[in-house]
């Protein structure tokens, strides 16, 4: 596979010689793939020969490279693409006999498609019993929502994450990222590496089921699991540096006099004397530093306004308490702790197109894993992957 290791040396990864089919678009589907590819598999997105993966036209801030989309490249790098009508027989059935010789297959098409399109999962496991299925939805295969639009902003706001963020006298906040779409790729890349293990161990493949909304709940499983097991009151918001509905002051984002500052857990008696503000002296009660925690946090931030970021840090770390500066995206890309994790790579586009990009998170054997390759023109692997000889069993091109 074309991923190298920090030493620029192609190496085994844990998925080397696995066939993954993406028939996925968007996010979180292709962000499920794109981990399986960095960890060695050979990805091949399969697309309609129209247009391709909606994604490819999915313009962030105007970024575009090789006629495709920035977020296309960054979200499906490393794989092959092939181009297919699965509603035309003939390309159906080339589509069928990849299938056959796959380990895994993706898809993120709506409760009762791929069944119709004869590739549900009962139809692909009698073609291939080793096979991992993996299929996400937006709200799962029952309920009155199975057919709503599966989109990571209205999967958000259903959830009620957006009462989550925010102070109280704001209106809902959703995040400033796609968390419900990526959480939901991870969700998915776990089971299907679960079940890879399973087959390794039974021969036998199956099916991996996951949907936005789950994820979305999964992710609120501190606060909701609260919620249910109280009286089930929406939780509220603190009116004054608002981080989490359910921990008490001090916790959250202040402003200081060139910036803004974080402060997690940490005891207010403790932080009195460490800021030295003698009007936190009242709060000294720790019963109280839930029930008053605007009061407090209102305090904390009339205080922290008096001095720069650096300042407090200072006083705030060398005692140990848990505090970060607040940062933009200039300023981090400079920092050494940014320059130390390496965590960005050059992809170049079939075109000759560069664009710098994240890399895997994930480090194997304590190395970094990173590839050059851009994401696949549309249908630039038809031919080899449709076209050629049938090898046996399941043979890989290139094997």
């Amino acid at each position: 596979m074309n991923v190298s290791l920090s030493g620029g040396t192609v190496a085994e990864l844990p998925l080397s010689g696995l066939l993954v089919l993406d028939f996925s678009q968007f996010l979180a589907g292709p962000s499920c793939a794109l981990r399986l590819a960095d960890l060695g598999a050979d990805v091949v997105k399969v697309e309609r020969p129209q247009g391709g993966d909606l994604c490819r036209q999915l313009y962030v801030a105007d970024l575009a490279l090789d006629g495709d989309s920035a977020l296309f490249h960054t979200i499906n790098r490393n794989k092959r693409s092939v181009a297919a009508d699965l509603k035309d027989p003939a390309d159906l059935e080339a589509v069928k006999r990849l299938v056959a010789r796959a380990d895994v297959m993706i898809h993120n098409f709506r409760p009762g498609v791929m069944e119709r399109l004869g590739l549900g999962f009962d139809a692909v496991a009698a073609l291939n019993p080793r096979l991992v299925y993996g299929a996400v939805s937006g709200y799962g295969d029952e309920g009155p929502w199975r057919d709503k639009p599966g989109q990571d902003l209205l999967v958000q706001s259903l959830s009620g994450f957006v009462w989550l963020s925010g102070n109280a006298d704001q209106g809902p906040t959703p995040a400033g990222v796609s968390v419900t779409d990526i959480l939901t790729g991870a969700h998915l890349a776990q089971g299907i590496l679960a079940a890879l293990v399973r087959r390794g161990v039974t021969g036998r493949g199956g099916r991996v089921d996951v949907s936005l909304m789950e994820s979305a709940l999964d992710m609120q499983f501190e606060q909701l699991t609260t919620f249910l097991n109280t009286d089930r009151a929406q939780p509220r918001r603190s009116a004054v540096a608002h981080a989490n509905v359910h921990i008490a002051a001090p916790y959250g984002v202040y402003q200081t006099a060139d910036g803004y500052l974080a402060l997690a857990m940490t005891p207010v008696d403790r932080l009195a004397e460490l800021l030295d503000c003698a009007a936190l002296e009242p709060f000294r009660d720790r019963s109280t530093w839930f029930i008053e925690r605007d009061a407090i946090k209102a305090v904390i931030a009339d205080h922290l306004m008096t001095r720069p970021t650096a300042d407090w840090l200072a006083v705030l770390e060398a005692a140990g308490v848990w505090a970060a500066e607040v940062m933009t995206w200039p300023r981090l890309v400079e920092h050494d702790a940014f320059k130390a994790l390496d965590v960005t790579q050059l992809i170049e586009s079939a075109g000759g197109g560069t664009l710098l990009t994240t890399r895997c998170p994930i480090r194997i054997d304590g190395r970094i894993l990173t590839s050059p390759r851009g994401a696949p023109r549309l249908g630039a692997d038809t031919a080899a992957m449709l076209e050629e000889p049938m090898l046996d069993g399941n043979a890989r091109v290139g094997e």
